[in-house]
């Protein structure tokens, strides 16, 4: 099977911040909601929701503060690992050589894994478990 057989759309935008707390008033006044706010670690992550648009943002990790300041956009996984094996049958750029964890988040954790794209870009497939 291909890799697209395994997600439906896209998740999240993730946006790392200089200041967690101003970045979440900033979505906020914009009109987004708190959809979920979590810790990894010692640094907390957002999840900022309007709509069909979610940003995650979070602290702890360097901040460009210039234009192209996206660190990546997630797809929504719907198998974490038929498509992380198709991705590698397919032969992307693979960032991660296994599935990453994070159990902190959302009820049950995420699990998720990233490729490269032409450009260089950071695409995540995650799988909210």
């Amino acid at each position: 099977m291909a890799l697209q057989d395994y997600f439906t759309g896209l998740q999240h935008v993730g946006i790392p911040s200089k200041d967690l707390d101003k970045t979440i008033a900033f979505y906020k006044k914009l009109g987004f909601e708190e959809a979920g706010l979590f810790h990894n670690g010692e640094n907390r992550c957002a999840f900022m929701r309007y709509n069909n648009l979610t940003i995650e943002t979070w602290e702890g990790d360097p901040v460009t503060m210039k234009n192209g300041a996206i660190n990546h956009f997630s797809m929504n996984c719907t198998d974490v690992d038929k498509a992380f094996e198709a991705a590698k049958a397919e032969g992307f750029d693979m960032v991660n050589d296994e599935i990453q964890s994070i159990p902190s988040f959302w009820d049950n954790g995420i699990r998720f894994f990233n490729i490269l794209g032409p450009n260089h870009e950071t695409i995540e497939f995650c799988q909210i478990v």
